[in-house]
């Protein structure tokens, strides 16, 4: 057992998040990583996107890239998505998913239902390139481990 102090009557409540309307929102990859399925037969890109612009900035968004896997069809899409990821980020010959962090983009959300449930989650629909991202300030969070700025804010 850990020993933790903690008083929930001096902290809001979490009231959960309600979903992101669908639209196009300026993004950031916070995260990219292969990671293997729990199957063993194959190998996905976990990604998590942050909203950095408007009203709901700072919202994350995430979505799974299966690379590797015996289901053709799902290989053939995942690689569509991470082309279009790719190009709207300008890495066109991607050797690290590290490549990928912190490049605005343009990202389409929408919404699905969840199999089995009456829950209701946000997707990304479509990536593209973000023409010309010129924020007000620059965000909080830098490159993992440095103090750099991201490229888009120097």
């Amino acid at each position: 057992m850990s020993q933790f102090s903690f008083n929930a009557s001096e902290v809001e409540p979490s009231t959960g998040f309600a979903l992101i309307p669908a639209g196009d929102y300026i993004a950031v990859i916070t995260d990219a990583e292969l990671q293997d399925n729990k199957a063993g037969n194959g190998r996905f890109i976990k990604m998590e996107f942050e909203i950095v612009e408007g009203e709901y900035s700072g919202r994350k968004l995430w979505t799974n890239l299966n690379v590797e896997h015996p289901n053709a069809e799902a290989v053939k899409i995942a690689r569509a998505e991470l082309s279009a990821i790719c190009r709207a980020v300008n890495v066109m010959n991607l050797s690290d998913t590290m490549q990928l962090i912190n490049i605005p983009l343009v990202v389409t959300v929408g919404s699905k239902k969840v199999k089995g449930s009456d829950d209701v989650v946000n997707v990304i629909k479509k990536y593209s390139a973000k023409q010309s991202f010129a924020p007000n300030a620059t965000p909080a969070y830098s490159q993992p481990g440095t103090s750099e700025k991201p490229p888009w804010a120097r």
